[in-house]
């Protein structure tokens, strides 16, 4: 392949990643997204790093985590407006139930979450929490709300949790997860063409 070629048809994928269990899958996924040839971007809650390493997803992507507004000091220009307007796909996987309710509310007191507020890309969520958290009014209210605003879910499935509990509430499958960011990023790449 050309050179000019592959340039063309890498995209920017910003991975969420927030503080469940899950996310230790996360190193699985930016592995999957970087062999799709997609430059990958990770930001973590403070909550996500207790589960992984930024480390481990650094090495991975091979570009900078964004942890903290505080981690933006070395450019004029707020880092997560810059990723949220390089962005092809905002990808949040895994998505906890606290962070479904912030991306609801419009709160935005991370980078995470002000990302998701100033990107036009589009928006896929890969939920992961305890069964009776996503089937709770209030998740469900929340999921409802963003999917009218165009968001995309994927998952959770059910099986055995961390927690214990038999239920819906794992993290889909990363290769599925990583086939539908594909999808999505050429879907939303040939809409702008």
């Amino acid at each position: 392949m050309a050179r000019n070629q592959k340039a063309k048809d890498q995209k920017t994928i910003v991975l969420g990643v927030t503080g469940s269990i899950a996310a230790y899958k996360s190193a699985e996924l930016v592995s999957l997204l970087v062999k799709q040839s997609h430059n990958v971007f990770v930001v973590m809650t403070e909550d996500a790093v207790e589960f992984i390493t930024p480390l481990t997803l650094q090495t991975l992507s091979k570009n900078p985590v964004t942890t903290s507004f505080y981690n933006e000091k070395e450019n004029w220009r707020p880092g997560h407006i810059e990723l949220a307007d390089e962005a092809d796909l905002f990808l949040v996987a895994p998505a906890t139930a606290h962070v479904i309710a912030e991306l609801a509310h419009g709160l935005a007191h991370h980078p995470l979450t002000a990302i998701a507020l100033a990107t036009r890309a589009p928006i896929l969520i890969a939920p992961a929490m305890n069964g009776k958290m996503w089937e709770h009014p209030a998740t469900q209210e929340n999921v409802e709300k963003m999917k009218s605003r165009g968001v995309e879910f994927i998952g959770p499935e059910a099986g055995m949790l961390a927690c214990g509990y038999e239920g819906v509430g794992r993290l889909w499958k990363v290769e599925d997860i990583a086939f539908r960011a594909e999808f999505l990023v050429r879907r939303h790449d040939r809409l702008i063409a």
